[in-house]
């Protein structure tokens, strides 16, 4: 079979280094040896690759058509080998991160830069998932790393990277009934200014992001005795939007509905309306670290 996994890199060689005695000094060979090999490769082909009547051999039209099929071949055979290497050097297949929905907004993914300009050929999967679950999956060995929020309590069993804060709101469309009521009484002179109550927002329906498990649920966002659950942020969104339901959501996530008034940061009475959380990547000190992920950690830190 012609171009073989030698042939290759002798023919390019030779279209680089412009004569057969470079080629030959590059690859490590005699200029016999390297003239011969491409005079084979010419006879196997039924090609003229290299014009040799002049001092130095010239590529020919249909070397020059063949190249960029040539490089590229050449590239994936260094890849190949390359990947193979560091599979086994320790990399992992892939590398899987859990997100939490209300996370995918943040920059997450700009700490995959470098580790894609490192390991090119690593495949990358992303799975998003409520807090709960996605530490599940990270715990049961399905994920290398959790992008999450801060946890009520400290676990022995998992290593963390801070990568930043993130403001949960209180969120509303301005037509939800409640927020209409408000409005109504302060229209009459019964307030000075139209504002919710903590119990007001208790005793009305809130919407939550959270785990399928219904034993899942963090307590820190949980207000309302009437509760809506989801474990999808563009599923509250659009409960929220729809003047269903009133949730918490980050504020990175709902500030350009905001600003085009689909949505209002709820104004209530005596406290102020937002909790700043740590984000953090989040992984398992019960298994090894792969290749991937130690670098992928790494490259956190040194952020």
């Amino acid at each position: 079979m012609p171009f073989s996994a030698d042939q290759v890199p002798l023919f390019l060689a030779v279209l680089d280094a412009g004569s057969f005695s470079a080629a030959a000094r590059k690859l490590g060979r005699v200029p016999s040896a390297v003239s011969m090999a491409i005079a084979q490769l010419e006879a196997e082909l039924d090609l003229q690759l290299f014009d040799r009547r002049g001092r130095e051999p010239v590529p020919s039209a249909a070397a020059r058509a063949l190249e960029p099929q040539a490089r590229l071949l050449a590239e994936q055979l260094q890849l190949l080998n390359w990947q193979a290497q560091a599979l086994h050097a320790g990399l992992e297949e892939r590398l899987t991160l859990a997100i939490a929905p209300e996370l995918l907004a943040t920059h997450w993914s700009e700490p995959l830069n470098r580790l894609v300009h490192e390991f090119p050929a690593l495949p990358i999967e992303v799975l998003a998932a409520p807090q709960a679950d996605a530490l599940e999956l990270l715990h049961a060995g399905r994920a290398h790393l959790a992008l999450v929020f801060e946890r009520p309590a400290m676990d022995g069993r998992e290593g963390f990277q801070e990568m930043g804060r993130e403001t949960l709101v209180a969120v509303m469309s301005p037509q939800f009934e409640l927020w209409q009521q408000a409005l109504a009484e302060h229209e009459q002179g019964r307030t000075t200014r139209p504002q919710l109550t903590v119990e007001q927002l208790a005793a009305t329906r809130q919407v939550l992001v959270a785990s399928r498990d219904p034993q899942q649920t963090d307590p820190r966002f949980v207000f309302a005795r009437q509760l809506w659950r989801t474990d999808s942020h563009q599923a509250a969104l659009s409960l929220i939007g729809a003047g269903l339901a009133w949730g918490w959501l980050p504020k990175g996530l709902v500030e350009s509905h905001i600003g085009s008034g689909a949505l209002m940061e709820v104004p209530v009475l005596n406290i102020s309306n937002g909790t700043t959380l740590f984000v953090d990547w989040v992984w398992s000190k019960e298994r090894a670290q792969g290749l991937a992920a130690r670098r992928f950690v790494q490259l956190l830190r040194e952020r």
